[in-house]
Order: structure tokens, then C-alpha cells, then sequence
């Protein structure tokens, strides 16, 4: 088995993942998160609040996830969210066409239908399942669509992306933020996409979970206060003239906005704490990289976009986050759309004095005179300017009428007046993460798979604060007199809010295998000296290590060893590993 297929099997073999619907035959594309998987997962998304809300001052909201028509209209996702398709002649098997040619194009996604079909003509391209011919290439829109209500008048769609529900919410959540730039909303939820042909386990699925943060931006100014936090920080990343050179750079954030290799400091902000959220899960970072978007792939609305991408022995480079700069695009079309008032007052740092022409109409002339067209005549006159005041007769054009007016009829001036801010439509700067497959990694680069005295022994290494279970109390046999204490010890841990588990099956020796594989950090073993000495035994995962330490203690140590307050060595003193 190669590492994908080992890593899939202990995960389905110990709770971790599951291919959902399996009493019913399965469906490709779902997939259950067991006892050990969903406890991984909100630690993964609990990090990521810990960053972006708490760490940015973000606000979380929720929003529902299916939406109605028009807001999929105004993002484009109506039109433009689809997949190019072929189909097999003979067995009628669907596939997505551009991932028929990845090992001839590097990028196909940038590719029309008619370049792809060329490709796949010119390559002998076949059905890879029977070796038949395939079809023209057509469109098929990922959206799931449903009806709201009875009837099918009002038609709906899942979400494909978080993103929409903040843009929407835009004016309420102006309000909230207290009519200021900038501000961060985020979602962490489900998504839908009718995948094509979804064959990479959690790698592509269609439905899964989105963690993205929409930051709300004054277009004129994308410098970030606090990048000289980040600045400094060496990334490998893979730019746009990098690729073409086929060679991965490592620099400084700062050396890459100084020579414009990310276009701005918002953008390298996000991109740094994307790396440093990644590293706290436990990506591994010499198998990360950051990919900058191609010019042929980049999309029409973006400025700048960066996928950070992993390194996976199966799939190869797989995106995991996309950081974006869509500058207005989003909050644009929504106002197009529903003709609502997108927009934010920005005051200027020192009010700006600016001279304006004043026109004032005679109305007690005009109004006699014209009558009903009075108002439309005097806002004709308000919008000339000095030159088209000029004469002893004034001509403008009401309701497809030129009228004259007498030159005495009409005053004006020149008037000074300060401005003291203006309306602009946000820019918004878009870290979007796919939980999934960001736990697939955490699990890929996890991994490994050793011998020790003879026997294999599989090990997820997780960062022991992103462990699922984080200790073992472990009674050496199953007796009365070792129970008793080990389960009080359980309770102890569980109160102090580590996540623990009771396990007397088998020898000890295996259920420290067991745990091993599972990723449990530390181990804790009662035996007869607990009893004589109140001490127990601490064993660590990684090292196989054992320390003796004070029954009274170990909940205390434990807790810091699972923070990383302490090395392991740290917590007592070392002993022979079994």
C-alpha cells in the first residue's frame, strides 16, 4: 500500500473517516467524520477562530446554506460555475474534462473547451476506463438546485461557497463595525458542488466544509498595520515568473511586496498567517509551498491570488487555501443587482477645501411662467456650468424642448466649501480554507510507519494540542485495586478539560500501539507502584520515553506537556521505554 491508502485505511479503521452511506451502498463524494475525526476537525476549526476571530478581531456570523436565486445571479455562480465535461461513447462514463490532460498542461482549468477538445484529439486521448471514444466537451453547472416552497416558482441553490452570506450582509455588518474600515466577517460551514467525478477520498468532495474570511478594505489604502509582525517571515512561494523558471523562491514578506511579487502588505498579511495557521495544525512546512495564480488563470476580478498548496505522495500539489484580492467585484454586482447602497463614507485624514458653482433660478418668475415643468427647468439650469451661464440668454433642454431663459432670471457664485470625506466601494481581501482537505493533510503529513523490535508500528505524530485524544489512562491489568485509581485519574482529566481515554484491552504493550496510531500523545500507566509510592508512569508517543512522576501531579504536568509548556524529558525523570 502506498501512504494515501494507509492513511485511508487507519482512518477508517479507527474512527477517524468513513465513506458515508455505506448500509446503503455509498455515494462518491460524502463522507462521515467517526468519533476521533469530528473531535479533529472542530480542534482544526477552533485553531482557525483562534487566529481570524479572536487573533484579528473578525466577526463570525452564519447564514443560511441554501440561497435564493438572485443572490447566485449577482456572484456570477448562475453563468460562470461550471465544469467542462466529455463522456464516454461506449460506457457512458462522465469525466471532467481538463483533468483528462493534467500530465500534458500544467494549469488546463485556464483552458477553453475548444483548446482542452484539440488537446485531447491531438494526444489520442481515450476513455480511461474502456479505451472509448469521448464526446464534444459541454458545460455542466455544479450548483445543487432545489425549490423554496411548494411549486417550483421560487427556485434555490446549496451554497458552493461561505463568501456570499458576508457580502450580503454587508450593511448590517457596516453597522456592527461601527461605519469603519477596515472589518473582517467570517463563516466556518458546509458547501455544496456537484462534483463531476469525485475520486480523491476528502480531497474533492460535494459537500464539505469552508472556513473563509471576507476583509473589507479601503481600496486606496492596502498597506496592513501590523505586517511588521510578519514581515520578516521567509515563505517558499512559487510566483508567476518562478513557475516559469520551474524553481520555488524562499524570501522575506517583506523583499516580495518591495519588488512586487505579491502585489500589496493586505494581501502578504493573510498570506503569513495562512503559513502560520497551517504550521499550528500541523502542516508540515517543507512540504508546503504558496502558488501564485497564473495570469491565464487568475480571476478577471482579482488583483493578486495565492493558493497555499501541500504536498501529498499520491495527488502530488494540492491547493488547500486560496487568498485572493477581489477588489470590489463582489460588493459591485450585489449593488447592480438589487439596487442597494453598497458603499462606505470614508473621511479624509484633514477636510479638503474645494470651490463649487452655485446656480440659483428666480422660481418666482419660473414657476408662473412654466408652470408644471418649473422643477425640471431650474435642476436644467443647476447643472451648467459657469460657460453655460454666460450671455443675456440662457438655453436648456427640458423633456426634449429647448427653452430660453432671461440671463436676469438666473444668479450664481462660487462658493468655498470643505470635504470632509467621500463614498467608496470596499475592496475585500479573501483567505478561503478547505477544512477537509486540510485535515487530510494533518493526517498525511502525520504519518509514518516504522519498525520497533521487529514489529511495525504506525504513528500519527499530531501537534499534542491538535491530538484528538490527548491521553491514555491506562490500569497495567484489568483488577479492582489498579481500576479504581486509574478511573478517578480519567475523571481528574477529564475536568481539567483534557480529552482522555480508559482503556484495559489486550497488553499493554499493544494498547500502546493502539494509541500510538491514533495519535494520543501521552500515555499514563497505573500499576502496583501507584499503589505503594502514588506515582505513575507518563509515556510519550514520539520517543516511547517514560517518566515516573507523582500521582497528585500529573494531571498538572500532562496539562502543560499537552499546551508545550514543557519538553517531555521535563516532566520527571527519564526511564528505560518498554
Amino acid at each position: 500500500m502506498d501512504r494515501y491508502e494507509q492513511v485511508t485505511e487507519l482512518a477508517r479503521r479507527r474512527g477517524i473517516m468513513w465513506p458515508a452511506f455505506e448500509l446503503y451502498g455509498g455515494a462518491a463524494g460524502f463522507y462521515d467524520y467517526g468519533p476521533l475525526g469530528a473531535l479533529l476537525k472542530r480542534k482544526i476549526e477552533d485553531t482557525w477562530r483562534r487566529f481570524f476571530v479572536i487573533g484579528e478581531g473578525f466577526a463570525e456570523i452564519e447564514a443560511p446554506t441554501i440561497g435564493v436565486e438572485g443572490i447566485f445571479a449577482a456572484s456570477g455562480h448562475l453563468s460562470g460555475f461550471s465544469d467542462p465535461l466529455t463522456e464516454c461513447q461506449e460506457c457512458k462514463e462522465v469525466y471532467r474534462a481538463d483533468h483528462l490532460i493534467k500530465h500534458i498542461v500544467e494549469v488546463p482549468d485556464a483552458l477553453s473547451n475548444e483548446e482542452i477538445g484539440r488537446i485531447i484529439h491531438e494526444n489520442d486521448i481515450f476513455c480511461p476506463e474502456c479505451g472509448g471514444e469521448l464526446s464534444e466537451i459541454y458545460e455542466f453547472n455544479l450548483m445543487f438546485k432545489t425549490t423554496i416552497g411548494p411549486g417550483s416558482t421560487h427556485p434555490g441553490y446549496l451554497r458552493p461557497e461561505t463568501a456570499q452570506g458576508m457580502f450580503i450582509n454587508f450593511p448590517r455588518l457596516l453597522r456592527y463595525f461601527r461605519d469603519a474600515l477596515p472589518f473582517g466577517a467570517v463563516q466556518i460551514g458546509k458547501s455544496y458542488r456537484n462534483e463531476i467525478s469525485p475520486r480523491q477520498g476528502v480531497i474533492r468532495l460535494r459537500e464539505f466544509t469552508q472556513a473563509e474570511a471576507e476583509v473589507f478594505i479601503d481600496p486606496r489604502d492596502k498597506t496592513h498595520p501590523r505586517f511588521p509582525e510578519v514581515s520578516d517571515l521567509t515563505l517558499r512561494l512559487y510566483s508567476q515568473e518562478a513557475q516559469e523558471r520551474g524553481v520555488i523562491d524562499e524570501m522575506t514578506l517583506e523583499d516580495a511586496v518591495k519588488r512586487g511579487i505579491i502585489a500589496h502588505q493586505m494581501l502578504a498579511y493573510y498570506v503569513a498567517r495562512t503559513y502560520q495557521f497551517l504550521m499550528a495544525v500541523g502542516v508540515a512546512p517543507e512540504r508546503m509551498r504558496f502558488r501564485q495564480h497564473k495570469a491565464d488563470e487568475m480571476a478577471h476580478y482579482a488583483a493578486d491570488c495565492w493558493d497555499a498548496e501541500v504536498l501529498l505522495e499520491r495527488l502530488g500539489w494540492i491547493e488547500i487555501v486560496g487568498i485572493a484580492d477581489r477588489t470590489d467585484y463582489d460588493l459591485k454586482s450585489h449593488m447592480t443587482h438589487s439596487q442597494a447602497k453598497l458603499t462606505v463614507f470614508v473621511p479624509y485624514a484633514e477636510p479638503k477645501l474645494r470651490q463649487r458653482l452655485v446656480v440659483k433660478p428666480d422660481m418666482k418668475a419660473l414657476g408662473p411662467r412654466f408652470k408644471g415643468k418649473a422643477k425640471a427647468v431650474a435642476e436644467a439650469l443647476k447643472s451648467l456650468d459657469e460657460e453655460g451661464l454666460k450671455g443675456d440668454v440662457i438655453c436648456v433642454v427640458v423633456e426634449g424642448e429647448t427653452v430660453t431663459i432671461e440671463r436676469d432670471l438666473v444668479s450664481f457664485e462660487v462658493v468655498e466649501e470643505a470635504i470632509r470625506g467621500e463614498e467608496v466601494i470596499p475592496h475585500v481581501i479573501e483567505p478561503s480554507f478547505g477544512i477537509d482537505r486540510i485535515i487530510y493533510t494533518v493526517l498525511d503529513h502525520s504519518y509514518s510507519q516504522e519498525e520497533v523490535d521487529g514489529e511495525s508500528r504506525a504513528v500519527l505524530r499530531f501537534i499534542p494540542a491538535m491530538a484528538p485524544l490527548q491521553v491514555a489512562v491506562l490500569p497495567l491489568m484489568d483488577r479492582p485495586e489498579l481500576a479504581q485509581p486509574a478511573e478517578a485519574l480519567l475523571q481528574a482529566f477529564r475536568r481539567e478539560g483534557i480529552m482522555a481515554e480508559y482503556d484495559t484491552s489486550g497488553s499493554i504493550g499493544r494498547r500502546y500501539r493502539r494509541n500510538d496510531e491514533v495519535g494520543t500523545p501521552f500515555c499514563v500507566t497505573i500499576d502496583y507502584e501507584t499503589i505503594e509510592e502514588a506515582t505513575v508512569t507518563i509515556r510519550d508517543r514520539d520517543s516511547m520515553g517514560q517518566v515516573r512522576v507523582p500521582k497528585e501531579s500529573v494531571v498538572e504536568i500532562v496539562s502543560a506537556l499537552v499546551k508545550g509548556e514543557v519538553e517531555f524529558l521535563d516532566a520527571g525523570r527519564p526511564e528505560e521505554s518498554t
